[in-house]
């Protein structure tokens, strides 16, 4: 049967072979494209007749505004960067994933950049990857300093997260923080160990290179309620943290949680320090929590799972994500206000590997 290439066999107009756009909705309506885009936008009135056929057109093309081409026009591209060290971490896995539901919620659709700590990969981030793509960054630092920040004079607007930039001298900060309060946070964590009887604490993820990091205030933390009670801190590095980092150094360490002297609890700057940690002292036939109880941080899902399940300082991230995204997009609405520390909060959650007394 011949057919007309201006429609299909029933006389209907043909859809066209490329992607419909604006011109041919307003074709088949039988009205201008400025109608059309008033119909699609929203932005004059429209007779309701007229409304109608502009829709059934739309139906009929299968047309889809273009959402990229009006963000443009709208001077923006709806995208956020959210850059961390590593998503295989539980944390930053957890993390990634509030944000990017923070973000949908309110319009945006977050990309994920994994910059490995590396100072070079850092800077690039900080200088808001060089590209024009983006309205925002947020942005987990592990390498860079405040001064890094202020010199890399990055023109996206950018929200950090942790306090690895924030100025060591209580300075202004150069951009937005987003913390949970990790001295006050530990502290609280130590004395619960303390409360149920531990009196050698030993904490394991400090690290000789940092000055401001998480490790370092949490580490500070832990020893202000020891030095309250009159106890003794103990203190070891970690190369990363991460199980095997954990199952590393307390294999080394395990003449440690024998004799007279014996630690018999372990604050770990992490969940994960924390799994690797325990994993060994069980392996070597100590008792988790009666010979030693171990503490982590993050309030990951690992240690819900672990045996024994894992008591951890879990920081609020529903709230750490939603208010990072909203400071970011008040930048890219162009707030002008001071940059400043926000923090938010954290709770303690009391599990299996602390929960009882040394030696019973």
């Amino acid at each position: 049967m011949s057919q007309d290439r201006s429609g299909t066999e029933d006389g209907a107009p043909a859809r066209p072979a490329r992607r419909p756009n604006v011109k041919d909705v307003a074709a088949l309506a039988g009205v201008s494209w400025k109608t059309v885009s008033n119909v699609v936008n929203g932005t004059a009135p429209v007779r309701d007749s007229t409304r109608e056929r502009v829709q059934r057109a739309i139906d009929e093309l299968g047309y889809r505004p273009n959402a990229a081409g009006r963000n443009l026009r709208q001077g923006r591209s709806r995208l956020l960067a959210l850059a961390i060290p590593e998503i295989r971490l539980s944390y930053f896995a957890d993390l990634a994933h509030a944000v990017i539901l923070a973000a949908k919620a309110r319009g945006y659709t977050v990309l994920i950049d994994e910059t490995f700590a590396e100072p070079g990969h850092e800077q690039v981030v900080a200088e808001g990857f060089r590209v024009d793509l983006l309205d925002g960054v947020i942005f987990s630092p592990q390498a860079l300093a405040d001064s890094d920040l202020v010199a890399a004079g990055g023109r996206l607007p950018m929200v950090m997260l942790g306090e690895a930039t924030l100025p060591v001298d209580g300075g202004a900060a150069a951009a937005d923080h987003v913390v949970i309060d990790n001295v006050v946070s530990a502290r609280e964590a130590t004395e619960h160990l303390i409360a149920s009887g531990r009196r050698r604490i030993g904490f394991l993820g400090v690290r000789a290179t940092e000055t401001n990091g998480t490790g370092v205030l949490r580490h500070a933390g832990y020893a202000a309620a020891l030095e309250a009670h009159g106890l003794t801190a103990e203190a070891f590095p970690a190369p990363t943290y991460s199980r095997p980092g954990g199952a590393e150094v307390v294999g080394g360490l395990l003449d440690r949680f024998t004799g007279p002297d014996a630690l018999d609890a372990l604050v770990c700057a992490n969940d994960l320090l924390a799994i690797g940690a325990m994993h060994v002292l069980r392996a070597a036939g100590l008792r988790v929590p009666e010979d030693v109880a171990v503490l982590g941080w993050d309030g990951t899902e690992d240690g819900i799972y672990s045996n024994p399940t894992l008591t951890t300082v879990a920081p609020d991230l529903s709230a750490l994500a939603e208010l990072a995204v909203d400071l970011v997009l008040a930048r890219v609405d162009g707030s002008t206000v001071t940059p400043q520390v926000h923090t938010v909060g954290h709770r303690l959650i009391v599990r299996e590997s602390t929960n009882g007394h040394p030696g019973n």
